[in-house]
Formats: C-alpha cells, sequence, structure tokens
C-alpha cells in the first residue's frame, strides 16, 4: 500500500488523468441520459466542452496557470454558444483551488474573480424559469459559496506549504551553523591542545637534553654533577609525565580534574619552580616581583606561566651557552605586566617574525594565542643591546 501511496506522489499527472476520464465519463453518459429522457439529443458542443474541462482536471498540476485561462475560455464559450452547465463544470472549482494551493499569485487572484463571477453569470445566462429575483440573488450567493471555499482551501495549502519550507530552510541552515560551530569549536581545542603538548613537551625535554649533555660531558671528570644532572633529568621527566596525565585527563573527560589522578594546572606559584628548575639546569635566572601579589582567573595565571616557561626555554636553545635571563612579575591595578629578557644572541628574525617556518615558531604562535585569548597584548623581539625580549601585559579580573 505505501509503496502504491509513493507511485502516485510521483506521478500526480496520471491521478489527475485518472479523474479527468471518470469526470468525462459521467458527463457524457449523465448528459445523453438526460437527453434521452427528454427526447432529445445531446448538443454538438457538449462533448468538446467537456473535453476541454476534462483537459483541465488532467493537468492542472503540471500547467496550472495555461488551464485557468483554458478553464475561463471554456466556461466563456459556454455563455457565448448556450451550452448548459454539468457535471464537467466541477474542474472550475478544482482549478480554482489548484491554482489557489500552487500557481502564481496573479492566477491566483484571476481565479478567486471569476470563481465569484461564475455562479452570478450561469445564473443570469440560464434563469429558473419558476423563480423570482430574489431567489436567484439567493441561488448565485449559495453557488458562489464553494468557489470561495475553494480558494481559501487551496491558499492555506500554499500558507501551509510556505511555512513548512521556511521552517525546513531554518532547520538547514541551523544544522549548517552548528556544523560550522562544532569545527571552530575543534579547530579552536586542537589549537588548545597543541599549546599544552608545546608547552609541556618543549620545555622539558629542552631540560632534559641540556642536563643530558652536561652530565655526559662531565661524567668521568665530576660524577657528582654528572649524577645531580641525572636526578634533574629524573625529576622532570616525571613532571612531564604528570603534566601529561593531566592533559589526557583533560582529553577524556572533557573538564580539568584537580584531584586523584591529575595534577592541577600550573599557576603564578609555580613560576618560581619553575625559575628553580632552569637555574638548576644551567641557566642563570633573576626572578623578581613587584607589586601587591593577588588571586587571578585561572586562565590568566596559567597564561602568565606558560609565557615564561617558554620564554626560557627560547633562551636556552637559541641564547648561546652563557646566557643569562631575567624574570619580572609586576601587578598592577588593572593588568598583570611580565616581562622575560635574556642577554644571548637572540632567535632567529623568523621566528618571531613571520611566525616560524618549516614547522618553526610554534612557541610564540601559542604565546600570542594564549595573550589574545584572555584580552591581553604581547610584544617579542630582539633588545637593542643584544638578546631577546619578550614583554605581556594580562588584563586581570577578580577571582570568583
Amino acid at each position: 500500500m505505501q509503496r502504491l501511496y509513493d507511485f502516485l506522489r510521483r506521478h500526480p499527472t496520471w491521478v489527475d488523468g485518472f479523474w479527468a476520464v471518470i469526470l468525462f465519463g459521467l458527463s457524457v453518459v449523465g448528459g445523453a441520459t438526460t437527453e434521452e429522457s427528454r427526447g432529445t439529443e445531446l448538443p454538438a458542443l457538449t462533448v468538446p466542452v467537456v473535453l476541454l474541462l476534462s483537459l483541465v482536471v488532467a493537468l492542472r498540476r503540471r500547467m496550472p496557470e495555461r488551464m485557468l485561462v483554458l478553464a475561463l475560455v471554456t466556461g466563456l464559450a459556454q455563455l457565448v454558444l448556450d451550452v448548459a452547465t454539468g457535471p464537467a463544470d466541477f474542474a472550475l472549482l478544482v482549478i480554482v483551488y489548484t491554482v489557489a494551493a500552487v500557481g502564481a499569485r496573479w492566477a491566483s487572484r484571476v481565479a478567486l474573480a471569476a470563481g465569484l463571477c461564475a455562479a452570478p453569470l450561469a445564473q443570469l445566462r440560464w434563469p429558473s424559469p419558476h423563480s423570482g429575483t430574489f431567489e436567484n440573488v439567493a441561488l448565485s450567493i449559495i453557488l458562489a459559496v464553494p468557489f470561495a471555499l475553494a480558494w481559501v482551501l487551496g491558499d492555506s495549502i500554499r500558507t501551509r506549504r510556505a511555512y513548512f519550507a521556511q521552517l525546513e530552510e531554518r532547520a538547514a541552515r541551523l544544522e549548517k551553523e552548528r556544523e560550522a560551530q562544532a569545527k571552530v569549536a575543534v579547530a579552536a581545542e586542537r589549537a588548545r591542545i597543541a599549546r599544552e603538548l608545546h608547552d609541556v613537551v618543549a620545555h622539558n625535554v629542552s631540560v632534559m637534553v641540556v642536563q643530558a649533555d652536561g652530565a655526559a660531558y662531565v661524567l668521568d671528570a665530576a660524577p657528582d654533577q654528572a649524577k645531580k644532572a641525572l636526578e634533574t633529568i629524573s625529576g622532570t621527566g616525571r613532571q612531564a609525565l604528570a603534566e601529561m596525565r593531566r592533559l589526557l585527563g583533560v582529553l577524556r573527560t572533557g573538564e580539568h580534574q584537580e584531584a586523584g589522578e591529575y595534577v592541577p594546572q600550573p599557576g603564578l606559584q609555580q613560576i618560581e619552580d619553575l625559575v628553580e628548575q632552569c637555574r638548576e639546569s644551567g641557566l642563570p635566572v633573576d626572578f623578581k616581583v613587584e607589586g601587591t601579589p593577588r588571586e587571578l582567573p585561572r586562565g590568566v595565571e596559567l597564561t602568565a606561566y606558560r609565557i615564561v616557561q617558554e620564554a626560557l626555554t627560547n633562551t636556552r636553545k637559541h641564547g648561546g651557552p652563557n646566557a643569562g635571563a631575567s624574570v619580572r612579575l609586576v601587578y598592577f591595578d588593572d593588568g598583570l605586566g611580565l616581562l622575560v629578557e635574556d642577554d644571548g644572541k637572540g632567535a632567529p628574525h623568523e621566528l618571531y617574525e613571520e611566525g616560524g617556518f618549516d614547522g618553526q615558531g610554534h612557541g610564540l604562535i601559542g604565546m600570542r594565542e594564549r595573550v589574545g585569548m584572555v584580552g591581553g597584548t604581547l610584544d617579542a623581539g630582539p633588545r637593542p643591546g643584544g638578546g631577546f625580549r619578550i614583554s605581556a601585559l594580562l588584563p586581570l579580573k577578580p577571582a570568583h
């Protein structure tokens, strides 16, 4: 049954053609029977008129505007040629409904006007001999009601279809917007993960590499220093693993866990530990805090920590063997200032101007992204007297 219904929906002209054949048969056979009972013959023009009106029904959905014109011409021919109304004139109701539902707006208005005029014109052309003027007027009004109802029904169908089409369009647009938002969210999450991985891996691995090189250099001459370097490598590796577990925990659960297996994200209090780690790895670092320390939003604290971490990592990578660094934290009333400088040879120009080449320069890119996310400003570049400088200003908001 469902297949038959789907077939009929896919071939509406066949359905209309079937009803057109039924209408043609009822009109011709019924008209012939009526005329035979009266002792007369079926008028010669009746069959062409019935055929044209049946054609209107058959092609109403394929060519609604043209079939409306054909129906109007056929109706006027009936009036002029004195072909009395019959069952085939039901096609006028059908075409009025069809044009109101699927036809052009001008055709819908014409169909309404023609439908309201059809009944009065028919009463004027073929008045009832046994009825007075009042009865004919009343009958005209009554016969005009079906045309008005057919038009109202078709127009309501048009409005409903337009409403559902608008809903479908809105749903499709919302779906596209959701997909776009999902893609943006995925890109942002990938960038965040990339920043975290870079900060964790680059800093800790660089410390381990420096310590390993130092241990290999003094292994025979100074075993105690080599042992201390190996202990630093071990501690740095454990710290890297702890941060990796934290990051993996965030990826699995979608939220930051501050207890249990996963360690919390680092903040300003861990900067001193970071500086001490760098000192133990052989990088002299001068650390000062100015202003009144206060509790800051977690995002700001993590941003500040990562900036200092990346800056010291870059000093170790690009500053040279005798480079030293200084870290300044300045608490303003409405912002936190960061200044990290070194007296080394500085990073290559392309790493801080163009964002890197051949996959390099991700640390500075991550710094700018982090600072931009909290609404701050970042300036990175070589110092006039040599070395490299990174300064940032992060807006402060009371932590709740």
